[in-house]
Formats: structure tokens, sequence, C-alpha cells
């Protein structure tokens, strides 16, 4: 019962962030437990975390975390444990749109409309060439 023990706890995230009140963002919590070395009669259940000053920008890293005199933290001081992060949207296509975009879509496919323009450009390369060969004709 006198000797230390290294122990994982978990973390509590208490309040809500200013970065998600004033400015839309989400919280993120990257790190869900510590581990502290204590003696076995002070073992934390959880470890509480005060985030309602995180906005953008900033990040809550186990230094931040309380400290007590009956235990030290083994984790990496500098190890991020949640942060403050922008919505990303992302457009969901709906059947009604998909369907509204086929339907806008032409019937016709794409190689026929490229084969009338070559057959045009044929057509319009040969006419130089049968006025040549006409005006050859008439000076003869």
């Amino acid at each position: 019962m006198d000797k230390k023990l290294a122990v994982m706890v978990p973390i509590l995230l208490k309040g809500e962030p200013a970065g998600v009140k004033q400015q839309g963002g989400i919280l993120e919590q990257m790190l869900r437990e510590v581990e502290v070395e204590c003696l076995p009669q002070d073992i934390p259940s959880h470890i509480d975390a005060d985030v309602s000053e995180l906005v953008f920008g900033k990040v809550l890293r186990v230094a931040d975390l309380p400290h007590s005199d009956k235990w030290d933290y083994l984790t990496d001081e500098n190890q991020p444990v949640a942060h403050v992060t922008s919505v990303k949207e992302e457009v969901v296509a709906t059947p009604e749109a998909a369907a509204a975009e086929a339907a806008a879509t032409p019937a016709e496919p794409e190689v026929i409309k490229k084969g009338k323009a070559e057959t045009e450009e044929e057509g319009a390369a040969t006419a130089p060439e049968k006025a040549e060969k006409t005006e050859k004709k008439e000076k003869k």
C-alpha cells in the first residue's frame, strides 16, 4: 500500500468551449486517458479538465490539466488533450438532386456530337479543293 503505481485515468471535459459557443466550431478530444503515478489509495476515478476557455488556435495539453500533490503525470506534458476545430461542410447528394441533375443532361451521347462536328469540318476542308479543281478546268 506504500508503493506507487502507474495507472491510466480517464479525462472528463467540463464546460462549453467559447470557440463552440461564439465561433461555431466543434470540440475534439484527442486524448481520453492519462497515465499517472500515485499510491493505491490516491488513485483518482477521473480527472476533470475545464475547456470553457478553449477557442480556435488554443490547445489544452496534459500540462494544463489540474495537478495534485497525490499524483504525478507520466504522460508527456506536451501531449494535446483537446482543441476546437472548424466545422467542415460536406455536400451530400440527395436522390432528388441526383434525379434533377440527370434530367438536365442531354439524352444524346457525346460521341454522336463529336462525329457530326468532324464531318462538318471534313466537308469544309474538301470545299476549297473542289473550288481549285473547277478553276483549273475553266483555265483549260
